[in-house]
């Protein structure tokens, strides 16, 4: 016997998929995602451009002091964002691309950072993942003592011979 879907209301939080709202057009679907892509990027696409040589963005670690000094994306800049009011434009010059990236992707503070220095008029991105992606995508990270390459976590990408990557990212997306 073949069980039948229970009756789900519209804009219940369990319809189907493609149940109870249409899929957006593809000229919506385009909008959307070419929007999305303005916005963010992710860390194996900054590593990538970094270690090409041919970054047009300033990296941008935007915790606090005690998380910097734990460890860093190598070659990120270090501003806070509770100084970004006061010290960006000390620092980057007007029209410099910035990327922006915190924690995790629990945590917010490249979202308020990106804000920031929107409104101080930077071309901003996020860096989806943040450092903790970073970090377990297995690229260095940088500490006052040095720079160290963590193995890749097998859940966040592929895992191979040390320092493998697949088309000059790890992801290969």
């Amino acid at each position: 016997m073949t069980a039948s879907p229970s009756p789900v209301l519209p804009g219940s939080p369990v319809a189907p998929i493609f149940g109870a709202e249409p899929a957006a057009t593809r000229d919506e679907s385009i909008a959307h995602f070419r929007a999305k892509l303005a916005f963010e990027t992710d860390a194996s696409d900054v590593y990538a451009e970094l270690s090409a040589g041919t970054a047009s963005f300033v990296l941008l670690d935007t915790r606090g002091d005690a998380a910097w000094e734990q460890g860093r994306a190598a070659g990120a800049i270090h501003l806070p964002t509770a100084r970004i009011t006061s010290d960006a434009e000390a620092l980057f010059p007007a029209g410099t691309n910035i990327v922006v990236y915190c924690w995790s992707p629990g945590c917010n503070g490249s979202t308020k950072a990106a804000l920031a220095l929107a409104l101080l008029g930077y071309p901003v991105r996020e860096m989806i993942g943040g450092f903790e992606y970073w970090a377990r995508e297995g690229y260095p990270v940088q500490t006052d003592t040095g720079t160290a390459t963590r193995a890749v976590d097998e859940l966040v990408g592929p895992v191979g011979a040390p320092g493998a990557e697949v088309s000059g990212t790890r992801c290969d997306c």
